[in-house]
């Protein structure tokens, strides 16, 4: 076996690779819960690869027969129903381990300097994810399918003088056919798991480079032993390897728990209009995107004025870009910071949630207002940050990580 994997070094970096991003990766030794989210993450995005190659082999991608082929899958193509549900319900899990791997970037601070890069290569990670996301969401070619893509495809008409032509050059054609949903099917398929897999890569890269951050913010590089390894440093293989094992099997006990008994999840992961064929001429009394785009709807509807909308709902997702410039603060960690970016971080997390829930249900004078203001409190996170992160008092961090 050594004088294989000699002839395969001699010839390919494998066990350097090895080395750098495993055996000999040291992470700080003081991980805590939130740290799972970024393996599952992996995980999910593995199932999300290989139960789409597999939907891929039985699903046809046009107006006649897309929504017939996904009822193929799952009543005539043998374990095709627990394909698809995997997919689907995997399309959720990934949001939910994204956000929760988000929160734990703003929580412990892990976009402040060295860390700009592998924010902004996650941001974009997020981005694409929402694209992937709402592209795969046309596919099955049910009510919600065609009318949810027919409303957030509508919205760049409100964008002036360009906003009909790139409409219709996102559809392909003067309304949502089956040139949309085979132009949908390709990048779904292709192009956009192509460009997520890069950024993957260049994500992890960027964080093995400069570092993982931990709960207490501390920089584990500035104090090594005479062999060069950070004294509150570990291997990350086989210690955080062997324990993230522990939070896979945990993830996939709720997740296969989903899948085989609640994979529709009352409406939420599938809704209940796509089961029924996409109709131009019949509109769903209440039209709202999946779940994980929900938020950002309701600041869209918050809005009275389409373009200003439009431009509020661009502006919630392109602000979490600038976020390693706006923070002032000198520590990195929640555990660390004043007052006021607890609680401002709180109202931040609580007004997402509220807009997500609102997203959802249909508007009303009551919920519209409410709308508004979370998407002020939203946005007030991020503008006022630079004033509040500066002006708290911060409590003294510590040399070394605290465990």
């Amino acid at each position: 076996m050594s004088k294989f994997m000699e002839w395969v070094d001699a010839r390919f970096p494998a066990t350097k690779m090895w080395e750098d991003h495993l055996s000999k990766y040291y992470a700080p030794k003081n991980f805590n819960f939130f740290y799972f989210f970024g393996s599952l993450a992996l995980l999910v995005l593995v199932n999300q690869i290989v139960t789409g190659v597999w939907l891929t082999m039985s699903f046809t991608p046009s107006a006649e027969e897309a929504f017939a082929s996904v009822e193929y899958i799952m009543r005539d193509v043998e374990h095709g129903w627990i394909l698809r549900y995997l997919h689907s319900t995997g399309a959720s899990a990934f949001f939910i381990v994204v956000y929760l791997h988000m929160f734990r970037g703003l929580l412990y601070g892990s976009y402040q300097k060295p860390r700009e890069l592998v924010w902004i290569f996650g941001m974009l990670i997020y981005l694409l994810l929402m694209a992937e996301a709402f592209m795969g969401y046309l596919l099955p070619w049910g009510q919600m399918s065609y009318w949810g893509a027919q409303v957030i495809i509508s919205l760049f008409g409100a964008i002036p003088v360009i906003g009909g032509d790139l409409t219709q050059w996102i559809r392909g054609d003067y309304l949502i056919s089956g040139i949309t949903l085979n132009r949908f099917f390709a990048l779904h398929v292709v192009a956009l798991p192509i460009v997520i897999l890069g950024l993957v890569v260049l994500h992890i890269l960027a964080l093995h480079e400069v570092g993982s951050n931990n709960p207490d913010g501390v920089d584990i590089k500035k104090k090594k032993d005479e062999n060069g390894i950070p004294l509150d440093g570990i291997a990350f293989h086989p210690y955080y390897s062997v324990k993230d094992l522990v939070g896979v099997v945990v993830f996939l006990f709720i997740f296969c728990f989903i899948v085989f008994f609640f994979p529709e999840m009352g409406g939420y992961f599938l809704e209940k209009p796509n089961f029924e064929q996409a109709n131009p001429f019949k509109t769903p009394e209440h039209i709202a995107p999946v779940w994980y785009f929900t938020p950002f709807y309701a600041i869209l509807r918050a809005v009275p004025d389409k373009l200003l909308g439009v431009i509020a709902m661009g502006a919630a997702i392109a602000v979490l870009f600038v976020l390693p410039w706006l923070d002032r603060s000198p520590v990195k960690s929640m555990r660390y910071k004043g007052w006021l970016s607890k609680i401002w971080l709180v109202l931040f997390c609580v007004s997402f949630v509220i807009l997500g829930v609102l997203g959802v249900l249909a508007p009303t004078p009551g919920r519209t207002l409410l709308s508004q203001v979370c998407t002020a409190l939203y946005f007030a996170y991020f503008i006022l940050m630079p004033f509040y992160t500066r002006m708290e008092k911060t409590k003294p961090v510590p040399e070394r990580v605290t465990g």
